[in-house]
């Protein structure tokens, strides 16, 4: 009989991760690309649950599938009890449809990642984040207990929420951002751009501008304009001769970026993306973003900021000067080293290592 672990294996700590994995958008993709990380700073084990939010059908989105099978990391589901030295909950919104996390949680260090907004702009609750976070606190015996924003923006709407609720004895904050790692092969940009249009997000009216700003950003002017995951405007019955709409999973991503050379995203404006992780998708493929200031704050110069009226000038501008089309792509793949991998690795090493600080 031989041993299974070494010696080394034996002193490395337990980080155990709990995820709903059936989110489609970008929490799931977050996850897969970090566990490749997580992998090297000890035993890894992920934790399904099953949440009222997506139903009892124990389904797993593609990009966490993918992830899983490559590391040989079997997925446990409704676990009745989890323990580690390090447990990292992904994104605390699957429970808000329920009132009790049905498993219990012991750790050295319980890390929530947020990838939702606290507040909606205008100061709104994004979800009803107490009763989530009541849920894990109920569940959980840890020695210590973090929140983990994802971007400035989130940090400040989960400050902004902590300053007015009692939930902020409980919970520290992390002064490092827990951010996406965006490791996309990066494509050059076209040579010879053209007004072609396009975006994509899943379905929801939150995650669309008033019917005037699309008007603006997909414009007759455009020669092609692509709404991936219209699936709200479909049912609506918009329609607009100079659009093309398509359901979230009617074609792939990649088939999507291949058809535009501009990806224009804006927002409902009682909505705003925590990070944005389809900008820097968009960014990858080698495509000029044009968003919001705020949208893209987490981006800095590698997006353009803009209003939706200004959209059909910015547009014609880049068409009509290829170089500055081609230096604006090119900066923008040079800002996204800052979410690398081996970004996210010096992060996390930190925080394992109880070196990083939190904010009181």
């Amino acid at each position: 009989m031989s041993l299974s672990l070494s010696v080394a294996d034996l002193t490395l700590p337990k980080i155990a991760y709990v995820v709903e994995p059936r989110f489609s958008g970008g929490t799931s993709s977050a996850v897969a690309q970090e566990l490749r990380v997580a992998a090297q700073f000890g035993q890894l084990s992920v934790h399904a649950v099953t949440s009222k939010t997506f139903g009892k059908k124990q389904l797993v989105a593609p990009s966490l599938r993918r992830v899983l099978d490559e590391l040989h990391i079997p997925l446990i589901w409704d676990a009745p009890r989890i323990s580690a030295d390090f447990v990292v909950l992904h994104n605390p919104s699957f429970l808000k449809f329920q009132d009790e996390l049905p498993t219990k949680i012991f750790a050295r260090e319980l890390i929530v990642v947020t990838h939702e907004n606290f507040l909606r702009p205008g100061g709104e609750e994004g979800f009803d984040v107490a009763n989530c976070l009541n849920q894990i606190e109920a569940a959980s015996l840890a020695l210590k207990k973090t929140l983990a924003p994802i971007s400035g923006h989130n940090r400040k709407t989960v400050t902004d929420w902590l300053d007015r609720s009692c939930a902020a004895k409980h919970w520290q904050v992390l002064k490092v951002d827990w951010f996406n790692i965006c490791d996309f092969e990066l494509t050059e940009p076209s040579n010879q751009p053209s007004d072609r249009r396009g975006r994509h997000s899943r379905p929801g009216f939150e995650k669309f501008p008033t019917l005037i700003d699309l008007d603006h950003c997909f414009s007759p002017q455009a020669q092609e304009n692509v709404i991936l995951g219209a699936d709200s405007l479909l049912e609506a019955g918009f329609q607009r001769p100079h659009w093309t709409l398509l359901p979230f999973d009617a074609i792939s991503v990649s088939d999507f970026f291949e058809m535009i050379d501009f990806y224009v995203y804006f927002t409902a404006p009682t909505w705003q993306e925590s990070f944005g992780r389809v900008i820097a998708e968009a960014i990858a493929a080698g495509k000029v973003v044009l968003t919001d200031a705020n949208t893209g704050q987490a981006f800095g110069d590698a997006v353009v900021k803009c209003k939706p009226g200004e959209v059909d000038e910015i547009v014609a501008r880049f068409v009509a000067q290829p170089d500055s089309y081609q230096n604006q792509v090119r900066k923008a793949q040079q800002m996204m080293a800052e979410y690398s991998s081996q970004k996210f690795e010096a992060m996390i090493s930190g925080v394992l290592s109880s070196r990083s600080e939190v904010q009181p």
